[in-house]
């Protein structure tokens, strides 16, 4: 629904294009999504326009919606960290490793209602079915970018370095790590394992040289 109807109507109707919105979420709570906009279809023609309806090929919901009304409805303002974040081209692999690919802003996509934003924010689609149920497979997630204080038991975003500096291969797991000692103020990984929330799936150890820790996961936003 638009923010504001004064563009478009007469003070006199602006009350009830307002109110619209409202009785149009109780009609959905009530008869169901497509039953309403059947109703629509079937019986409202003389009062609202509906076009055909058209089949959308979707990645993200909250992306196709917001390019959907800028082509039917209005522009809608993108103001970078502050209303909207940054959705990474690449594909986290909820399994083994994802195929090799770049890494680079695609769209900007609207952030979760309520929360603060920073730079270090972005937004990634995971692949795969290790992370379920916590993670679905397909889903739009939520990250953050080199996660301050330990690591230990957080899922994270890994990477593998690629074949090109502009290439890696992502993966995202839970993730425990084995320290030694090498001196007095000096510790090394021994060894990194990377663990699956989906019991169907099984653990693995990485060789820490040649993986880095990208971000940290933060949520499930679609």
């Amino acid at each position: 629904m638009r923010g504001t109807f004064d563009e478009i109507a007469d003070p006199d109707d602006v009350e009830v294009l307002e109110a619209m919105e409202e009785h149009i979420r109780q009609c959905i709570d009530e008869m169901g999504a497509d039953a309403w906009l059947r109703s629509l279809e079937e019986s409202a023609s003389n009062a609202v326009r509906v076009t055909d309806r058209q089949t959308v090929a979707v990645d993200a919901f909250s992306r196709v919606l917001d390019r959907l009304y800028r082509e039917h409805v209005d522009p809608v303002p993108v103001a970078p960290f502050r209303t909207h974040l940054p959705l990474y081209s690449l594909r986290a692999a909820a399994g083994g490793l994802g195929d090799e690919m770049g890494s680079s802003v695609e769209d900007w996509v609207p952030a979760p209602e309520g929360m603060q934003l920073s730079p270090d924010l972005f937004v990634g689609h995971v692949t795969g079915r290790s992370m379920e149920p916590r993670i679905p497979d397909g889903s739009l997630n939520l990250f953050r970018l080199h996660p301050a204080g330990s690591r230990q038991g957080k899922i994270l975003l890994i990477e593998r370095f690629g074949v090109l500096d502009e290439t890696a291969r992502y993966t995202i797991k839970r993730y425990t790590s084995r320290k030694v000692h090498r001196s007095e103020d000096e510790w090394q990984h021994e060894n990194v394992r990377l663990e699956p929330l989906n019991p169907e799936f099984e653990a693995w150890d990485v060789d820490p040289e040649g993986f880095a820790v990208v971000a940290e996961w933060l949520r499930v936003i679609e």
